[in-house]
Formats: structure tokens, sequence, C-alpha cells
């Protein structure tokens, strides 16, 4: 088992950034699922899938949630996601911001624990902004 990613960006940000991510590694090491959210969706129906998707992807170890932009259409989806633990999914973590670093730090680490993966998460997201 392991930890299950589930990505929620504004339109194909989150397909390009997986993508890139996994030709950069290699391979996948994770199960992933991606919800693009045009900026005309109907957010209860894409609430409705990525709930689902969440479900789907854990497997016991947990669920990391990625979204693009905090308060925007996606990060709200992710939010209502991460509460619905009561609806199957044992446990969840939610990070905004999603960046290629962060991806790459993610796949470079697919053995750890839900808490560890997350704090991997932002440190990767956070060190791959440099202003030089």
């Amino acid at each position: 088992m392991s930890v299950g990613l589930l990505i929620i960006t504004h339109n194909g940000i989150g397909n390009s950034l997986i993508k890139t991510a996994v030709s950069i590694i290699g391979h996948c090491p994770l199960e992933v699922e991606i919800i693009s959210v045009p900026l005309n969706c109907n957010p209860q129906r894409q609430n409705d899938k990525a709930v689902k998707l969440a479900s789907k992807l854990d497997s016991g170890d947990g669920v990391l949630i990625l979204t693009d932009l905090y308060g925007a259409t996606p990060s709200n989806i992710a939010r209502s996601v991460n509460t619905a633990r009561a609806v199957n999914l044992e446990k969840s973590m939610l990070i905004s911001g999603v960046n290629l670093p962060m991806l790459v730090r993610i796949l470079n680490y697919p053995e750890l624990d839900l808490k560890t993966m997350a704090q991997k998460a932002l440190s990767g997201g956070q060190q791959g902004v440099i202003n030089s």
C-alpha cells in the first residue's frame, strides 16, 4: 500500500505537471488521479467526482490532495474532499500551491507515510522557488 495522490487544478495544469514530473523521474510510483476544473464548471459535480476519486485512491495509507491556487474553485473542491473523511476516506492532507519541484519530490519518496510525504511536498515546493 502507499499514499494516493489527487491533483485538483484549473484547466490542464495538473495533467501537464504530472506528465512532466513522470518524464523526469522515469515512472510514476504512486496511484494518481487528476481533476481539471474548467472555469465554467458545476462545482457540485466536480466535488462528487473528487470524493469518489479520493475514496478510490485511499488504499489505507491516505490521500495527499494537491491544488493550485488557495481559495479558488479547485481549492474549495479539495477542501470539501479533505473534510469528507466520513465518506470512506480514512485520512487525507491538503496542500495548495502545487508546482513541479513539489511533484518531483513526492515521486522520489513514494514509500513515505502521508504526514511525512506532505512535509516533503511542502519543502520541495518551497525550496524549488528561488530568486537568483
